[in-house]
């Protein structure tokens, strides 16, 4: 299969599919009247390079992983200790934007009840503009 085909077929940027070229870890690629053939080991190899990338890793440290997978004794602890570090930036993210909801979320909930007081009593709100001349 060609860069092009597996491309559309597995819906990978051809970008993707050049870095992975560019790094020699195709073992079963070859070029064939000048374009590279992936076979099926190929396309597992860049679908978990695509969830790599999916999940934030840069690409060296794609790279890196993938080294560590091809090299495969004893790399299991370190592609683990890789994936332990994305996971845990990735909670410390979702963390943060929890935060940041619970804020967004108590100043909604400090504009609704002064707009609630403010159409019970009549008065609506008014919004002053600061003159700083």
């Amino acid at each position: 299969m060609t860069i092009d085909e597996a491309s559309k077929q597995y819906c990978i940027p051809i970008k993707i599919l050049k870095e992975y070229e560019s790094w020699g870890l195709c073992g079963a690629v070859k070029k064939v009247m000048g374009a590279w053939q992936y076979d099926d080991t190929d396309i597992e190899r860049l679908s978990t390079i695509m969830s790599l990338h999916d999940i934030g890793f840069t690409s060296q440290e794609v790279e890196t992983y993938m080294r560590l997978l091809l090299e495969q004794e004893g790399t299991d602890r370190a592609r683990l200790r890789m994936l332990d570090e994305k996971r845990r930036a990735a909670l410390d993210d979702i963390h943060f934007r929890e935060k940041q909801l619970e804020r967004l979320d108590y100043l909604r909930h400090e504009l609704r009840k002064r707009t609630e007081e403010a159409e019970k009593t009549g008065n609506p709100i008014k919004i002053t503009r600061r003159n700083d001349s």
